[in-house]
């Protein structure tokens, strides 16, 4: 197994990982074949067309005009590549454990085409001990041993979604594999787009690691959204109180509360961890803790909607609520595990009509399952009893909604630097104070 030799590379998930490793690894001279088990995806991204916010239609275009091939599972052709990487979701139950049903499944499709001297390498975010447990043993249920007959790796990405530079060549790596030379050759093939590639000792240490980025987040996050629940009661404004703190040059870093954790890891990874750590008879309450205490945030933002229309006289039941903002976070068009889907459910609930307006989403489903269409912005404004901001979009013609809205639940700080009229806005972390 001669790690100068992996020239034809096949990627497993062409999601916001996938497609752009594929394309990076095109753009480095390899010859590369993007598999996606949904035909949708598929036909899309061969007609051009990029659902990812970090991948635009011409570098997707460029791609395939340089041989990047886009197929489905059956058309993979696994046997023939020396290389091939596993980037499919790892999402959990409604138990909140682990679901390793896209991983297992993808080391199926490996299993089936697996031989000698190839190599294969995990990228999906999960617990320790997931390369060497039940994704080894589904590969080495072909009859080829890891470390043997094939080299086995664990490299977790780092992309942050609406930040394509976080799939550049500068950001560091870091591979693990179940040995020494296996780490070595997948160190080799992420060299061919990343300037910087860290050795770990195994897989396990290069999952937890990847755990730790994201539950440092998740542990921070809570911290500043606790702070910003006792700021309401104390009526300090949590906003002020972060900017003074981030002016020390050392030992701080700025963290800022909101209406809840989305996407594809923040809510997820805490649960991975923990999980991982009762099988050690290990209960990590400050990790579940954090996680419980974000997804708590929805729930609050129902409340401090019902506050400010109770100031004005008015019940939440029967009132007009118009959300801004359905991404899970700003400037995206992914909304997955947004926490405006629970916030819109909440309203849902307790008897509120419902609408939202988002520039990057055109229809979205809130947790309770019912769908909406996206609504224009001076339509949403002009209908709404209260409006509540979710997630700041740039695109938002925040001055529209400034000048037109009667009531407003800001739970992002927009408002900062905008006139506001007295009682106009209620500011999570802040109450009815208006910012200097």
């Amino acid at each position: 197994m001669n790690e100068t030799s992996d020239r034809r590379i096949a990627v497993i998930g062409l999601g916001y990982v996938g497609l752009p490793l594929a394309l990076a690894l095109r753009e480095a001279g390899l010859d590369v074949v993007g598999v996606d088990a949904s035909p949708r995806r598929v036909a899309e991204l061969c007609a051009g067309h990029s659902p990812i916010d970090d991948i635009d239609d011409a570098r997707l275009a460029a791609g395939l005009a340089a041989g990047f091939q886009i197929v489905g599972p059956d058309q993979a052709g696994l046997a023939a590549v020396d290389a091939i990487f596993v980037c499919v979701p790892t999402p959990i139950t409604r138990s909140k454990d682990p679901d390793l049903g896209p991983v297992l499944s993808a080391a199926r499709l490996v299993r089936e085409n697996l031989r000698d001297g190839q190599l294969v390498i995990l990228q999906s975010t999960t617990y320790p001990g997931t390369t060497v447990g039940p994704f080894r043993e589904e590969l080495e249920r072909s009859g080829l041993r890891a470390g043997d007959a094939f080299d086995l790796a664990f490299a977790p990405e780092r992309v942050n979604p609406g930040d394509p530079a976080s799939a550049g060549r500068s950001i560091p790596r870091l591979v693990g594999g179940t040995t020494p030379a296996a780490t070595k050759r997948a160190a080799a093939l992420l060299g061919h787009i990343n300037d910087r590639v860290i050795e770990l000792s195994s897989p396990d240490a290069a999952e937890l690691a990847k755990l730790l980025e994201n539950v440092f987040r998740n542990v921070n996050i809570a911290l500043v959204n606790q702070l910003a629940l006792l700021c309401e009661r104390m009526g300090v404004d949590v906003w002020e109180v972060i900017d003074a703190s981030a002016t020390k040059p050392f030992g701080f870093m700025r963290f800022t509360p909101g209406p809840g954790v989305g996407g594809h890891c923040i809510p997820i990874d805490p649960y991975y961890l923990s999980w991982r750590a009762r099988e050690f008879d290990f209960v990590d309450r400050f990790v579940e803790l954090a996680g419980d205490i974000n997804l708590a945030m929805p729930r609050h933002v129902v409340d401090l909607v019902a506050e400010a229309l109770n100031d004005r006289g008015r019940a939440l039941k029967g009132a007009r609520v118009g959300v801004i903002g359905v991404a899970f976070k700003p400037n995206v068009r992914d909304p997955r595990n947004s926490p405006a889907a629970d916030v819109m459910a909440g309203l849902n609930e307790r008897g509120a009509t419902v609408a939202f307006h988002d520039p990057h989403v055109p229809t979205f489903s809130a947790a309770d399952g019912s769908s909406l269409d996206s609504t224009d912005l001076a339509e949403l404004v002009r209908d709404s009893d209260v409006v509540v901001i979710v997630t700041p979009h740039v695109a938002v013609d925040w001055q529209l909604v400034f000048d037109g809205a009667d009531l407003i639940v800001d739970t992002t700080d927009t408002s900062r630097g905008r006139p506001a009229r007295p009682r106009q806005v209620l500011r999570l972390g802040a109450g009815w104070t208006i910012r200097a």
